[in-house]
């Protein structure tokens, strides 16, 4: 997600979501997940009880070869995952016991969540196929059964896995502040202006901090994507599975990419989509963040300028006329909050975050155009409002995710960098002519990482991989949260013969999901026969 909007990094999200323009509401059921390296934003997550942390031995692998896994029928989601209502009876579930430090296989432990719908043509199953959805943050036992449609051609052969990460969900889920305070939380400034706004922004992130300090201590250390990438290779071992197929969306990219860096031998057929680029630091991230955004933001001007409802459109012609309606709109809300049929206030920085949330699938854009209306010709933040809950992890009865809480602890401890107030005020001139819209939010979100009680382990991810067997690497040319630059620059890293590139000619944040004939027959193909496609192959929308 976008990083200055002080909740997750990106975004994969489900396409079950009601008609937009139905009393301008939009049900968006999924956590938008994805981002690039650069979100380290202050977020806050309900506080709940302190994950269980119990003594056990053995080295990792024999702690995977010696625990089979109970698969169960599954309960209700948490609300640390998203909560709602239990799966179809055809998934399972299932925790797995993991070191809570790697390099202490003999110390404590904690348990990660599972869950899977097994291979529909049992006769010719090929195995397990791994999934992570992004933010970092992401529930993968919430996410995937409600995605379950869009994988349907590859459960035919895969047992479909997904899994919390370790310090997501019900996997030892990080746990900051409360609901109350995470609404508190949001309504601060994101974008201050003044020594005042600095200062309140600031105190944001501190109390955030805090909180996260009091309620999982003992586990920041220990949430890194390194880390969760040896608990990828004891789940393989615990299904059963020679080698790791997997397939990973936007942080699940960088995930993706540090597990084959560091157990090539054991690379199966791995797709990495919407991807995560390993070479640039969080200001640099954060900064193409800020043009990815404004890209989208500007491609849904000129499809809203150019389509029936032209002659409605809220943005008028596009392109410096709409931005310039956006900022006016925006300066406004600055001054004046827009009041919500729930009695909350649309703010400043809950409209970017609203803003951003629709950016990620072109599905949303009638939402944007109903939101942006809503607020410019009417008085009214619902939609803007809905779309930024959505994309933060709040429900409508004000619960919300670990997400926000999970993307900080994880963002923090695996990135070496912090910025100051000075570092960011310098940087704000290229931000701002990044993106007029975005682009303080993303310089802003740099200082979420500030005072983090943990050091950060890496400048850049590792994903050098020589010897594994090929990696597809998508990208898409619209994407606003993982520019389309990130791939190339995977692949190139992965090494020469391992990475694969496949370029969709489209929008939104997550290829495959958008069902591309182009694309989903060349990842099926790959998954399902193994057939590697030519590098550098383009789909076109």
């Amino acid at each position: 997600m976008l990083t200055a909007v002080r909740g997750v990094r990106g975004a994969h999200r489900t396409r079950r979501s009601r008609r937009v323009g139905e009393a301008g509401a939009l049900g968006l059921t999924a956590l938008l997940l994805a981002c690039a390296t650069a979100c380290q934003g202050g977020a806050s997550s309900s506080a709940e009880p302190a994950p269980t942390l119990t003594a056990s031995g053995g080295p990792s692998g024999t702690l995977a070869r010696q625990q089979p896994l109970d698969w169960h029928a599954c309960p209700a989601p948490s609300a640390a995952q998203g909560g709602g209502t239990p799966p179809a009876s055809d998934w399972q579930c299932a925790t797995l016991k993991a070191p809570l430090d790697h390099a202490e296989p003999d110390g404590r432990t904690i348990d990660l969540a599972l869950i899977r719908s097994r291979a529909k043509d049992e006769q010719h199953r090929l195995g397990s196929l791994l999934f992570n959805f992004g933010g970092p943050g992401a529930s993968g036992v919430a996410t995937l059964p409600a995605l379950a449609g869009t994988y349907a051609s590859l459960n035919s052969r895969y047992d479909l896995v997904g899994f919390d990460p370790r310090g997501v969900g019900e996997s030892a889920g990080v746990t900051c502040l409360d609901d109350k305070a995470m609404d508190a939380n949001a309504a601060v400034d994101a974008t201050p202006d003044t020594p005042a706004g600095v200062k309140a922004l600031d105190d944001a992130n501190a109390a955030f901090t805090a909180a996260c300090q009091s309620n999982s201590a003992a586990v920041l250390p220990y949430v890194d994507t390194e880390s969760a990438a040896r608990d990828m290779d004891l789940m393989r071992q615990a299904l059963g599975d020679a080698k790791l197929s997997y397939f990973g969306i936007s942080y699940g990219t960088q995930l993706g990419g540090v597990y084959a860096h560091l157990f090539p031998e054991q690379v199966g057929r791995m797709v990495l989509d919407s991807v995560v680029d390993p070479t640039k630091d969080p200001q640099q991230s954060a900064l193409g963040q800020a043009q990815g955004f404004q890209l989208a933001l500007d491609d849904f001007m000129k499809a809203c300028a150019t389509g029936q409802n032209a002659p409605v459109c809220p943005t008028g012609a596009g392109g410096a006329e709409g931005t310039a309606k956006v900022t006016d709109l925006l300066q406004q809300l600055r001054k004046s909050p827009l009041p919500t049929s729930g009695g909350r206030q649309l703010t400043e920085s809950l409209a970017v975050t609203g803003i951003a949330g629709s950016l990620y699938s072109q599905e949303t854009w009638p939402a944007l155009a109903v939101g942006l209306t809503e607020a410019m010709q009417r008085g009214s933040g619902d939609t803007l409002l809905q779309l930024a809950d959505a994309l933060s992890g709040r429900d409508a009865q004000g619960r919300y995710t670990n997400l926000s809480a999970a993307n900080r602890a994880i963002s923090c401890v695996d990135a070496r960098q912090r910025y100051s107030d000075q570092d960011v005020e310098k940087q704000l001139p290229e931000f701002r002519q990044a993106s007029p819209v975005f682009g303080e939010y993303t310089a802003w979100g740099l200082t979420g990482c500030t005072g983090w009680p943990v050091a950060g382990k890496t400048d850049h991810p590792e994903v050098s991989a020589t010897g594994a067997a090929p990696v597809l690497v998508v990208g898409t040319t619209g994407d606003p949260a993982t520019p389309v630059e990130g791939a190339k620059a995977m692949a190139t890293r992965l090494g020469a013969g391992v990475g694969v590139t496949v370029t969709l000619q489209g929008e939104g944040h997550g290829g495959y999901n958008t069902g591309n004939p182009c694309l989903k027959q060349a990842v099926d193909a790959y998954l399902l026969d193994g057939t590697v496609p030519a590098d550098g192959t383009t789909c076109g929308s």
